[in-house]
Protein backbone atom coordinates (compact mmCIF):
# COMPACT_ATOMS: atom_id res chain seq x y z
CA UNK A 1 0.00 0.00 0.00
CA UNK A 2 1.24 3.28 -0.78
CA UNK A 3 1.04 5.01 2.57
CA UNK A 4 3.38 3.01 5.04
CA UNK A 5 4.73 0.13 5.96
CA UNK A 6 2.83 -0.37 8.80
CA UNK A 7 -0.45 -0.07 6.80
CA UNK A 8 0.48 -2.68 3.90
CA UNK A 9 1.04 -5.11 6.42
CA UNK A 10 -2.27 -4.68 8.10
CA UNK A 11 -3.81 -4.43 4.49
CA UNK A 12 -1.78 -7.77 3.59
CA UNK A 13 -2.56 -9.60 7.10
CA UNK A 14 -6.50 -8.98 6.72
CA UNK A 15 -7.18 -9.02 2.56
CA UNK A 16 -5.05 -12.50 3.65
CA UNK A 17 -7.79 -13.77 5.73
CA UNK A 18 -10.32 -12.42 4.02
CA UNK A 19 -9.31 -14.36 0.35
CA UNK A 20 -8.72 -17.36 2.67
CA UNK A 21 -12.19 -17.68 3.91
CA UNK A 22 -13.83 -16.41 0.74
CA UNK A 23 -12.28 -19.08 -1.01
CA UNK A 24 -13.98 -21.74 1.28
CA UNK A 25 -17.08 -20.18 1.01
CA UNK A 26 -17.55 -21.12 -2.65
CA UNK A 27 -20.10 -23.19 -3.89
CA UNK A 28 -18.44 -23.95 -7.24
CA UNK A 29 -14.97 -24.71 -8.21
CA UNK A 30 -15.66 -22.27 -11.13
CA UNK A 31 -16.11 -18.99 -8.71
CA UNK A 32 -12.76 -20.06 -7.09
CA UNK A 33 -10.45 -18.05 -8.90
CA UNK A 34 -13.00 -15.03 -8.56
CA UNK A 35 -13.02 -15.48 -4.75
CA UNK A 36 -8.86 -16.25 -4.40
CA UNK A 37 -8.55 -12.04 -5.42
CA UNK A 38 -8.66 -11.26 -1.59
CA UNK A 39 -5.82 -13.42 -1.48
CA UNK A 40 -3.64 -12.22 -4.15
CA UNK A 41 -4.77 -8.80 -3.20
CA UNK A 42 -3.24 -9.68 0.11
CA UNK A 43 -0.27 -10.85 -1.02
CA UNK A 44 0.21 -8.12 -2.99
CA UNK A 45 0.13 -5.45 -0.50
CA UNK A 46 2.52 -7.32 1.96
CA UNK A 47 5.39 -7.11 -0.84
CA UNK A 48 4.42 -3.07 -0.86
CA UNK A 49 5.05 -3.51 3.59
CA UNK A 50 8.40 -5.12 2.46
CA UNK A 51 9.26 -2.83 -0.41
CA UNK A 52 8.73 -0.09 2.10
CA UNK A 53 11.20 -1.45 5.16
CA UNK A 54 13.75 -2.25 1.96
CA UNK A 55 13.65 1.46 1.76
CA UNK A 56 13.74 2.30 5.47
CA UNK A 57 17.14 -0.29 5.94
CA UNK A 58 18.71 0.66 2.92
CA UNK A 59 18.31 -2.80 0.90
CA UNK A 60 18.99 -2.40 -2.66
CA UNK A 61 18.51 -6.20 -3.35
CA UNK A 62 15.47 -6.57 -1.35
CA UNK A 63 14.24 -3.03 -3.10
CA UNK A 64 14.70 -4.28 -6.76
CA UNK A 65 13.32 -7.97 -6.28
CA UNK A 66 10.09 -6.53 -4.39
CA UNK A 67 9.72 -3.44 -7.11
CA UNK A 68 9.29 -6.51 -9.62
CA UNK A 69 7.70 -8.47 -7.25
CA UNK A 70 4.85 -5.39 -6.78
CA UNK A 71 4.81 -4.52 -11.01
CA UNK A 72 4.51 -8.19 -11.99
CA UNK A 73 1.34 -8.40 -10.02
CA UNK A 74 0.01 -5.04 -10.52
CA UNK A 75 0.93 -4.69 -14.33
CA UNK A 76 1.10 -8.24 -15.45
CA UNK A 77 -1.16 -10.34 -12.97
CA UNK A 78 -4.34 -8.14 -12.74
CA UNK A 79 -5.28 -7.75 -16.26
CA UNK A 80 -5.07 -10.82 -17.24
CA UNK A 81 -6.35 -12.87 -14.14
CA UNK A 82 -9.02 -10.65 -13.69
CA UNK A 83 -10.82 -11.60 -17.38
CA UNK A 84 -10.39 -14.94 -17.16
CA UNK A 85 -11.72 -15.47 -13.28
CA UNK A 86 -14.64 -13.69 -14.53
CA UNK A 87 -14.80 -16.01 -17.39
CA UNK A 88 -14.81 -18.83 -15.02
CA UNK A 89 -17.77 -17.86 -13.48
CA UNK A 90 -19.53 -16.84 -16.30
CA UNK A 91 -22.60 -19.57 -17.52
CA UNK A 92 -24.22 -17.59 -20.65
CA UNK A 93 -22.83 -18.80 -23.90
CA UNK A 94 -23.22 -15.01 -25.28
CA UNK A 95 -21.53 -13.86 -22.69
CA UNK A 96 -18.64 -15.80 -22.00
CA UNK A 97 -17.34 -15.39 -26.16
CA UNK A 98 -17.46 -11.44 -25.54
CA UNK A 99 -15.61 -12.15 -22.28
CA UNK A 100 -12.92 -14.47 -24.06
CA UNK A 101 -12.01 -11.07 -26.15
CA UNK A 102 -11.76 -8.71 -23.36
CA UNK A 103 -8.94 -12.07 -21.76
CA UNK A 104 -7.40 -11.90 -25.52
CA UNK A 105 -6.99 -8.06 -24.36
CA UNK A 106 -5.83 -8.60 -21.03
CA UNK A 107 -3.53 -11.40 -22.13
CA UNK A 108 -2.04 -8.96 -25.08
CA UNK A 109 -1.22 -5.78 -22.48
CA UNK A 110 0.02 -8.32 -20.03
CA UNK A 111 2.23 -9.66 -21.88
CA UNK A 112 3.44 -6.56 -23.83
CA UNK A 113 4.16 -4.91 -20.12
CA UNK A 114 6.02 -8.23 -18.97
CA UNK A 115 8.51 -7.84 -21.90
CA UNK A 116 9.13 -4.43 -20.77
CA UNK A 117 9.19 -4.84 -17.13
CA UNK A 118 12.18 -7.46 -18.20
CA UNK A 119 13.70 -5.51 -21.19
CA UNK A 120 14.20 -1.97 -19.31
CA UNK A 121 15.03 -1.34 -15.68
CA UNK A 122 11.85 -0.65 -13.68
CA UNK A 123 12.74 0.94 -10.43
CA UNK A 124 10.64 2.62 -7.00
CA UNK A 125 10.95 5.78 -5.65
CA UNK A 126 9.47 7.52 -2.25
CA UNK A 127 7.45 10.81 -3.36
CA UNK A 128 5.15 11.19 -0.61
CA UNK A 129 3.41 7.67 -1.76
CA UNK A 130 5.21 4.71 -3.52
CA UNK A 131 5.65 5.56 -6.97
CA UNK A 132 6.63 3.23 -9.73
CA UNK A 133 9.06 4.13 -12.76
CA UNK A 134 7.76 2.15 -15.62
CA UNK A 135 8.20 3.28 -19.32
CA UNK A 136 5.57 2.80 -21.54
CA UNK A 137 2.77 1.92 -18.70
CA UNK A 138 0.65 5.42 -19.92
CA UNK A 139 0.60 5.39 -23.49
CA UNK A 140 -2.02 4.79 -25.70
CA UNK A 141 -3.83 2.19 -25.83
CA UNK A 142 -2.09 0.14 -23.44
CA UNK A 143 -3.78 2.15 -20.35
CA UNK A 144 -7.09 1.12 -22.43
CA UNK A 145 -6.59 -2.40 -22.85
CA UNK A 146 -5.73 -2.71 -19.05
CA UNK A 147 -9.10 -0.83 -18.56
CA UNK A 148 -10.69 -2.86 -20.79
CA UNK A 149 -9.83 -6.63 -19.07
CA UNK A 150 -10.13 -4.93 -15.36
CA UNK A 151 -13.22 -2.86 -15.18
CA UNK A 152 -15.10 -3.30 -18.41
CA UNK A 153 -14.80 -6.64 -18.86
CA UNK A 154 -16.73 -6.94 -15.59
CA UNK A 155 -20.27 -4.86 -17.19
CA UNK A 156 -20.99 -8.18 -18.94
CA UNK A 157 -20.80 -10.87 -16.35
CA UNK A 158 -24.17 -12.01 -16.04
CA UNK A 159 -23.42 -11.96 -11.83
CA UNK A 160 -24.43 -8.53 -10.46
CA UNK A 161 -21.37 -8.80 -8.21
CA UNK A 162 -19.00 -8.95 -11.18
CA UNK A 163 -20.73 -5.84 -12.01
CA UNK A 164 -20.50 -4.02 -9.32
CA UNK A 165 -16.60 -4.99 -8.97
CA UNK A 166 -16.11 -3.95 -12.46
CA UNK A 167 -18.08 -0.33 -11.72
CA UNK A 168 -16.50 0.35 -8.15
CA UNK A 169 -12.56 -0.78 -9.85
CA UNK A 170 -13.28 2.09 -12.37
CA UNK A 171 -14.48 4.52 -10.15
CA UNK A 172 -11.33 4.09 -7.94
CA UNK A 173 -9.40 3.86 -10.84
CA UNK A 174 -10.66 7.45 -11.49
CA UNK A 175 -10.28 8.71 -8.14
CA UNK A 176 -6.65 7.52 -7.65
CA UNK A 177 -5.63 8.47 -11.10
CA UNK A 178 -7.43 11.92 -10.59
CA UNK A 179 -5.54 12.52 -6.56
CA UNK A 180 -2.13 10.62 -6.94
CA UNK A 181 -1.59 10.59 -10.80
CA UNK A 182 2.37 10.10 -10.17
CA UNK A 183 1.31 6.92 -7.81
CA UNK A 184 -1.92 5.97 -9.02
CA UNK A 185 -0.62 2.57 -9.40
CA UNK A 186 -0.02 2.04 -6.32
CA UNK A 187 -2.78 4.15 -4.73
CA UNK A 188 -5.41 2.32 -7.16
CA UNK A 189 -4.57 -1.28 -5.94
CA UNK A 190 -4.48 -0.22 -2.56
CA UNK A 191 -8.42 1.39 -3.09
CA UNK A 192 -9.12 -1.50 -5.52
CA UNK A 193 -8.18 -4.03 -2.48
CA UNK A 194 -11.49 -2.69 -0.48
CA UNK A 195 -13.24 -4.43 -3.30
CA UNK A 196 -12.19 -7.50 -1.52
CA UNK A 197 -14.36 -6.87 1.48
CA UNK A 198 -17.55 -6.72 -1.50
CA UNK A 199 -16.41 -10.18 -2.91
CA UNK A 200 -16.14 -11.51 0.67
CA UNK A 201 -19.79 -10.22 1.41
CA UNK A 202 -20.97 -12.07 -1.66
CA UNK A 203 -19.96 -15.40 -1.08
CA UNK A 204 -20.69 -15.13 2.89
CA UNK A 205 -24.44 -14.37 2.01
CA UNK A 206 -24.91 -16.27 -0.87
CA UNK A 207 -23.45 -19.51 0.81
CA UNK A 208 -25.60 -18.67 3.22
CA UNK A 209 -29.07 -18.62 0.88
CA UNK A 210 -28.16 -21.45 -1.05
CA UNK A 211 -27.32 -23.47 2.33
CA UNK A 212 -31.17 -22.68 3.30
CA UNK A 213 -32.81 -22.81 0.44
CA UNK A 214 -34.13 -19.42 0.07
CA UNK A 215 -32.95 -18.40 -3.50
CA UNK A 216 -32.86 -20.88 -6.39
CA UNK A 217 -29.63 -20.92 -7.99
CA UNK A 218 -31.20 -19.51 -11.15
CA UNK A 219 -31.82 -15.93 -9.69
CA UNK A 220 -28.14 -15.65 -8.58
CA UNK A 221 -27.51 -14.76 -12.68
CA UNK A 222 -29.53 -12.44 -14.66
CA UNK A 223 -29.47 -13.87 -18.25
Amino acid sequence: MCFSAPVSFIAGVSLSVFGVVTMKKTERKEDLPFAMIPLLFGIQQTIEGVLWLSFRFDAPLLNVTMTYLFTLFSHVLWPIYVPFAIGQMETVAWRKKVISVFQIAGGTVGLYLLYFIVRFPVTSEINEHMVYVLPYVKEHPVLELYLAATCFCAFFSSHRIVNIFGALALLLFMLAYWFYTVAFFSVWCFFAAILSIVIYLHFKFMSRILSVGLWPIKSLSKP
